[in-house]
């Protein structure tokens, strides 16, 4: 792993630098030659949800983290990152974001696990912080539990926020759960409900884009939205090959315009980040 000792001493002494990468990087359309995108996901550790598999730890190491991202965003067909501002600012730092889309990552307050989880507060971006780093674009989760007072509060979060993005021409990208203390619903029907509650959040719907985990009958799933739609990678565990066929399947199916991968392609089984993104980014669809 690099020690990254430069990164530190920039962070300790010019911390004036990280806004002077973000005003001279380099920004992309957001659709490249492909009709479908890959963003790489790595927003898990500010909810403290660090496992991957079989390893609670497995993201608990920052360094580790920036060597599988420098990676990971340097391979062929990789569109861009969603990830939280500690994250994007490293990697701005060390030059990284250049031509790639950036999506900030907002409400990590509902800390996994937490008696507080479900009141998901926006702790990390804003939609006045995504505008000013010129990122293109601002990722909430929307946790829908009918049993949780906090989903109130979470809701109206993500309606302000996906009409303050809207109205700096920024995407909206929501990822919304029909959701317990249990668990996520991950039937076909919970997910329609999800997608339901979701794209009618916000005071327009222009600039949203639904994020949604692959289920069973992901047909009549999609039929529930006429929003683009990126596929949510979640953790295969030991079982990419599985979940490769299911992302194949789903890829082709109208509405939807790429995936959004974190842990399974970051910390695959046998550590190959580059073989695995380069196999992930081979099941879009192509130009």
């Amino acid at each position: 792993m690099a020690d990254y000792r430069e990164l530190r001493q920039v962070r300790a002494r010019f911390p004036e630098r990280i806004a002077e990468a973000a005003a001279v990087r380099r920004r992309r359309p957001l659709f490249g030659p492909r009709g479908q995108l890959m963003i790489i996901a790595a927003d898990h550790p500010a909810r403290g949800a660090l496992g991957v598999g079989g390893r609670p730890l497995a993201m608990g190491s920052r360094v580790e983290l920036l060597d599988r991202l420098m990676v990971a965003l340097r391979r062929p067909g990789v569109d861009g990152l969603l990830a939280t501002p500690d994250v994007v600012e490293d990697l701005l730092l060390l030059g990284a974001l250049d031509d790639l889309i950036v999506i900030g990552s907002m409400n990590r307050g509902g800390l996994q696990g937490a008696v507080f989880e479900f009141d998901d507060r926006f702790t990390a971006y804003d939609p006045g912080a995504i505008a000013r780093m010129r990122l293109d674009g601002g990722k909430m989760l929307c946790r829908i539990a009918l049993d949780e007072p906090g989903t109130a509060a979470t809701l109206e979060s993500c309606g302000r926020a996906i009409t303050e993005l809207a109205g700096d021409g920024l995407v909206a990208m929501v990822e919304p759960f029909w959701s317990s203390r249990a668990g996520h619903d991950l039937s076909p029907d919970g997910v329609i409900r999800a997608v339901n509650v979701a794209q009618g959040l916000g005071a327009t719907s222009a600039r949203t884009w639904l994020k949604i985990p692959v289920v069973a009958d992901m047909e009549r799933v999609l039929h529930a939205t006429t929003l683009p739609v990126l596929l949510l990678g979640g953790d295969p565990g030991d079982t990419p090959d599985v979940a490769h066929t299911a992302w194949r399947k789903a890829l082709r199916l109208p509405g939807v315009c790429g995936l959004v991968a974190g842990r399974a392609l970051l910390y695959p089984p046998d550590d190959d980040v580059a073989a695995a993104v380069d196999a992930a980014v081979a099941l879009l669809e192509p130009a």
